[in-house]
């Protein structure tokens, strides 16, 4: 095996949400575009998902369980309910045995689960494993990521600095891959009057504090995404909306780009250790401009762009501030031209892309992957690697 090879690949999702438009979050947007950009190039990919995701074949043997809900209110993007944990160890046994029969033998495992399980597959199944860190560490797979020899055919990738070195503190060591966005489908908006806040509609995500920047500087914000707890959308979100905060739903890729992109400033309201944040550079490829709060990896997405503020987190005065200040000429042509300019020279997914492509097919050529070999063009260091 050498790059530029036809890879077999298996793609395997989170569980959580089917990977469909409108999408559920970042990660499975990001998740999604990389099976169609695998197939587009060639390579023969299976994807390992939840029922309801596209790209699946007709074998049911990759289905993954999706969390089973007794009440609407019970609904989390973080908890699972009871006998969850067990449905995905048995769905991963199963799937392990299948990847290690020689007639469905895969080159490597794209890996983009929050559990413990496909990482040590390359520990008891030999099979070359190249595992995405999404989010903050998870001890399910640290746990894992502690027990691999040196041996093991596997890589980490982390998608921002800030997201890598939270890992590398827990003993898990990876290379830098930020995610990126798609210049053909978030393409260049004209602007307009309303600010916008997009996401999941969850706590950590505090869409609850775009509202309250704009009723501080009487501005009209339309708010968009789907709703991740119900119980903090009912008790935070929907008792703030008329007089200007519309809430318009889940949004396919399109609408929801025909929406940040005529806005005239999208707001970013973290409150919690944000690994990357794929809408801020989704919001700049249109050329909106955006403000965030700095948390996590927010500051690293957005440092040295133009049209870009980070204000301290929690701060809605200062978040106020920041978007009227963006806002102010955000129509103009060359300001949007130039916005767009620089988020794509930095965000697009086609290099993006051709970087992890070069990592997949390197880790399917040897359990040994020499660093440098995996290293992305031009991109930042690997943190403990």
């Amino acid at each position: 095996m050498t790059p530029g090879q036809r890879l077999r690949v298996l793609v395997v999702a989170p569980e959580r949400h089917a990977l469909r438009q409108p999408h559920a979050g970042g990660l499975e947007a990001v998740v999604w575009n990389r099976v169609r950009w695998l197939r587009r190039r060639g390579h023969h990919v299976e994807l390992c998902a939840p029922v309801g995701s596209d790209f699946l074949g007709p074998s049911t043997e990759l289905h993954l369980p999706s969390p089973r809900w007794h009440r609407t209110l019970d609904v989390s993007d973080t908890d699972n309910p009871a006998g969850h944990r067990e449905r995905m160890s048995e769905t991963f046994d199963r799937i392990r045995r299948r990847i290690t029969d020689p007639l469905d033998r895969v080159d490597v495992v794209d890996n983009h689960s929050l559990h413990g399980d496909p990482i040590l597959w390359s520990r008891d199944a030999g099979v070359p494993v190249v595992t995405t860190l999404h989010t903050p560490p998870l001890p399910d797979m640290v746990q894992a990521a502690r027990s691999l020899p040196a041996s093991a055919p596997h890589r980490f990738l982390a998608v921002s600095q800030y997201t890598a070195r939270a890992w590398s503190a827990e003993g898990v060591d990876a290379f830098v891959f930020p995610n990126g966005v798609d210049s053909a489908q978030w393409q260049r908006g004209p602007g307009g009057d309303d600010w916008v806040w997009f996401g999941r509609i969850v706590p950590e995500k505090a869409p609850h504090l775009a509202i309250a920047a704009a009723r501080l500087a009487g501005a009209r914000l339309q708010i968009a995404g789907r709703i991740g707890d119900p119980e903090y959308f009912a008790r935070e979100v929907e008792p703030r909306l008329g007089d200007g905060i519309e809430y318009v739903g889940p949004l396919r890729q399109p609408e929801l780009c025909a929406l940040v992109g005529s806005s005239s400033v999208a707001l970013v309201t973290p409150v919690w250790s944000e690994p990357f944040g794929l809408v801020l550079a989704e919001a700049l490829m249109t050329g909106t401009p955006v403000v965030a709060f700095d948390e996590g990896g927010a500051g690293e997405v957005l440092a040295g762009l133009p049209g870009c503020s980070v204000v301290p987190g929690g701060d809605v005065g200062a978040l106020a501030r920041a978007a009227v200040a963006l806002a102010h000429g955000s129509a103009s042509s060359a300001a949007r031209d130039r916005v767009r300019a620089a988020a794509t020279a930095r965000h697009s997914l086609a290099r993006r892309h051709r970087e992890v492509e070069r990592v997949l097919s390197v880790a399917a050529q040897s359990p040994a992957v020499i660093a440098d070999e995996v290293r992305p063009v031009e991109e930042v260091e690997a943190v403990g690697a």
